[in-house]
């Protein structure tokens, strides 16, 4: 096992500590601060695994009851994303990732092509999982690595171009953090795509409710821990559940409505101690110019319109995925994970529970397609790396995190189906990307010179 193999199988609530910690002490912060950061973070993502493996052990009960009732049997099997996770980092270009990335990550931020510096590198791991099925797919391990640097830079960009966004909705303790996860960035397209056809239906573009309008509007039934309650037992009526069960699975929904945003708030506890000592030394040493730190998006999964919004999903897409035409793909073990659809999804809906929901929509109906059409390669490569993760009897598998990401698909069919011109033409896409948020990012750090010149003068005066 190579040392990079190592430090991922310790998990995000080891690792992030510790770069959290290391980060720290590079700054500036002493041994003390930068611990209590790392301490924070590592709590939080433990905090947070409990909380969604609750959610999981309990929502998947349901979903398999429903599965039976109804008859929703298709032929490729979700596996869940820690199958996944394997097939990226169990291949050559998986075990080189992080060092990769941070190259590539380096290079951009000295071209000003990218702003965010990507920390958060367990999820490296998605750009591994991308860059693995096509070294498989090709036999090559350099297409492996092309495939990776052109999802990396997707995820970098968008992280970029949505950092004001996440800031603007999530509040100014995200002040200088970007989320450049990929299968966050995926969805982006969809919201705006959405809510710009959203605006152009009358009546549809009247709709405006977010967590706190509903709270309003229904009064103590709109709070996220009746919601929670409300949700759970709709589910549990349509898993045909005695009512002391329904109500178990209530409470326990509601539990999660109320403990992720609580537990989530440990991460910006540590973060921001970090981020402000980053956006300080940025200040004095790079006059001009201002940089963001990329971090994981569970800093914002617990917003109560993701929450609601993925559990109302639960139900939809289990019924939908037996009549989409062309898919054979269910998804169950990866369904407590929905929530990572949404955290760059809201800032463009501005948390519109009607418009996040429709965005889920279109993005799970691609999704499904998309995993349905990387389940061949996927099952090839979990084969190789593990067998073990595929169940006996099972001869087709995929999951929703990272193989239902339409950029997956996208940048996988080019590079190994539509050969030449396919990955000519991600080079060009990605090159225009850089190019295009290289000119954004001198426009900015322009503006805040001029702006920062202005209040330097009328101090003088």
């Amino acid at each position: 096992m190579t040392v990079i193999n190592y430090i991922m199988s310790l998990g995000a609530s080891v690792m992030m500590p510790i770069i959290f910690l290391v980060f720290g002490i590079l700054l500036g912060m002493g041994i003390g601060k930068s611990l209590k950061a790392g301490l924070s973070v590592g709590v939080g993502f433990v905090g947070l695994n409990v909380i969604t493996q609750l959610l999981a052990d309990n929502l998947g009960p349901a979903v398999n009851s429903m599965v039976k009732i109804y008859g929703l049997h298709l032929h490729t099997l979700d596996i869940g994303w820690p199958a996944a996770s394997a097939v990226a980092f169990g291949t050559e270009v998986g075990a080189i990732i992080i060092p990769l990335g941070l190259l590539v990550n380096i290079i951009m931020l000295l071209t000003k092509t990218t702003k965010t510096l990507n920390i958060d590198l367990w999820n490296y791991w998605h750009f591994a999982f991308i860059g693995s099925i096509v070294s498989i797919a090709t036999k090559s391990f350099w297409w492996g690595i092309f495939a990776a640097i052109i999802v990396f830079i997707v995820a970098l960009v968008g992280a970029d171009r949505s950092q004001k966004q996440v800031e603007s909705f999530y509040g100014k303790d995200l002040s200088g953090i970007s989320l450049p996860q990929a299968f966050c960035v995926t969805f982006i397209p969809f919201a705006i795509a959405v809510n710009w056809i959203v605006e152009r239906i009358p009546g549809l573009n009247k709709v405006d409710f977010d967590a706190k309008k509903l709270q309003k509007r229904f009064g103590i039934l709109g709070a996220p821990i009746f919601l929670g309650v409300i949700i759970g037992m709709l589910l549990g009526l349509l898993a045909h559940y005695p009512m002391a069960k329904m109500l178990q699975l209530g409470i326990i929904l509601s539990a999660v409505m109320v403990l992720i945003p609580r537990i989530t708030s440990l991460f910006i506890e540590g973060l921001s101690p970090i981020s402000n000592r980053s956006q300080e030394l940025i200040s004095k040493r790079f006059q001009g110019r201002s940089f963001n730190i990329g971090m994981t998006p569970a800093l914002v999964i617990g917003h109560p319109t993701t929450l609601v919004v993925s559990l109302l999903l639960v139900p939809t897409i289990l019924f939908l995925s037996v009549i989409i035409p062309g898919n054979e793909f269910l998804p169950l073990a990866s369904l407590s994970g929905l929530i990572y659809i949404f955290p760059l999804v809201l800032p463009y809906t501005k948390g519109n529970v009607l418009r996040t929901f429709l965005v889920g929509l279109v993005s799970l109906v691609l999704g499904v397609l998309s995993a349905t059409a990387l389940a061949g390669i996927f099952t090839s490569a979990v084969h190789i790396v593990q067998a073990s993760l595929i169940p006996a009897g099972t001869t087709s598998v995929a999951s929703i995190d990272f193989a239902a990401s339409p950029l997956a698909w996208l940048t996988y069919v080019l590079t190994t189906e539509i050969n030449i011109i396919g990955p000519i033409l991600l080079s060009l896409a990605a090159l225009a990307l850089m190019l295009y948020n290289r000119k954004k990012i001198i426009a900015g750090d322009s503006k805040k010179s001029a702006k920062k010149d202005t209040v330097q003068k009328h101090q003088t005066v």
